[in-house]
């Protein structure tokens, strides 16, 4: 009776795990059907063509039959469609067990762009194209990095003021011709007036009256001429 219990109980046993494998199955088979995958990020990084800032996402495959490459991107409630990217077949040559992710390399100050999107235990995944015009529009608004030599530039020497040039000199008005001076007319020269003779000196007492009983003995003789000349002539 012992050991037909403990047989009893340990069918009972295998039933019942049998049973709560069987109620999981649905839920693992869906997980492999969409590649529902539960992603965490700590950074901002490029979906597609949307930055999902830091938070916690649901990704999975679009329920489609025809296309299996179309992946839609859930916030954590998966109430919200963040994203639907239409990707194309990507492979890896050695399938692992964990979820895998390769980045696009972006400028600096850019977030990382996913690449490829491989599910746990497959060798063939999700690849998504370069965000080319996501990417320079975030690049342009990034600012520049600073390098850890940078040094900041000496302020340059202010410009001296260049000089102005001097303003053009107004025209003047024509001056008017100046009148014609009138010849002016010679002052009368001066006219010299000779200096007074000099008295002649007086003569020495030493000098003789001979000159001058001479001179009146010729003028005695011209007189005497004179007369006999004009008593003739009468």
């Amino acid at each position: 009776m012992k050991q037909f219990r403990s047989f009893y109980i340990a069918a009972l046993a295998v039933v019942g795990v049998g049973l709560i494998g069987t109620s999981f199955v649905p839920k693992a088979h869906a997980d492999a059907w969409d590649k529902k995958t539960i992603v965490t990020v700590n950074e901002p990084i490029i979906a597609g063509n949307k930055v999902l800032n830091p938070g916690t996402y649901v990704w999975r495959l679009l329920d489609s039959q025809s296309n299996r490459h179309i992946v839609q991107i859930y916030d954590r409630d998966q109430r919200h469609l963040e994203e639907t990217i239409l990707a194309i077949p990507n492979s890896r040559l050695q399938p692992t067990g964990n979820t895998e992710f390769a980045f696009w390399e972006t400028p600096a100050g850019v977030p990382k762009a996913v690449r490829a999107w491989f599910y746990p235990g497959d060798n063939f995944g999700q690849e998504f194209a370069y965000p080319k015009k996501l990417v320079a529009q975030l690049a342009s608004a990034a600012p520049a990095p600073v390098p850890a030599s940078y040094r900041e530039p000496e302020p340059a020497p202010a410009p001296e003021p260049e000089a102005k040039p001097e303003p053009a000199p107004e025209p003047q008005p024509a001056p008017e011709p100046a009148p014609t001076p009138e010849p002016a007319t010679p002052a009368p020269q001066a006219q010299a007036t000779p200096a007074p003779a000099t008295p002649p000196a007086a003569l020495p007492h030493t000098a003789s009256f001979s000159p001058l009983i001479g001179l009146l003995g010729v003028a005695s003789l011209s007189l005497a001429g004179l007369l006999a000349f004009a008593t003739k002539r009468a």
